[in-house]
């Protein structure tokens, strides 16, 4: 019998961000945009990026919105 065991995992880069109006619903403090990246990887090795946009509580790292 054969198993394969593959390691995929993902990881969020904030590129850019822009202060923005509001305040985070959790903590109460300011927001910003940003634009996010999203790497998925297998065995250390990226095979897929996704580029967004995210409005994301400055204070404790929240996403509280996401636009594709």
């Amino acid at each position: 019998m054969v198993c394969f065991c593959f390691l995929v995992d993902q990881k969020r880069k904030m590129r850019r961000t822009k202060p923005v109006a509001g305040m985070c619903s959790r903590c109460g403090c300011s927001a910003s945009v940003a634009d996010m990246k999203t790497a998925t990887r297998i065995c250390y090795i990226p095979f897929y990026w996704k580029y967004w946009k995210a409005i994301v509580c400055t204070f404790c790292g929240a996403i509280l919105k996401s636009y594709t």
